[in-house]
C-alpha cells in the first residue's frame, strides 16, 4: 500500500504558496519571520520548503508572544 504524499492530511512539507494559504500571509510577511530565524525552513534544489512542524511552532511562538 502506497501513501499519496500529494494529500493535504499526509503533507510534511510545504512550497511558500502553500505556506502562505495555511497561515493566511503575504509572500512578503513569511519570508521576513524566515529571514529572521522564527520560522524554520529547509531547501531542497532550488525549492524553499517549511516543514509542518515548523508551521506549528511559528503558530505557538505567536499565541506566546499574543499573551
Amino acid at each position: 500500500m502506497s501513501v499519496d504524499l500529494t494529500s493535504p492530511a499526509e503533507t510534511r512539507l510545504y512550497r511558500v504558496p502553500d505556506a502562505m494559504r495555511r497561515l493566511g500571509l503575504s509572500r512578503t510577511v513569511l519570508y521576513e519571520p524566515m529571514r529572521a530565524g522564527r520560522l524554520r525552513s529547509v531547501k531542497e534544489g532550488r525549492t524553499r520548503l517549511i516543514p509542518e512542524s515548523a508551521l506549528r511552532e511559528y503558530i505557538a511562538l505567536l499565541e506566546r508572544e499574543a499573551a
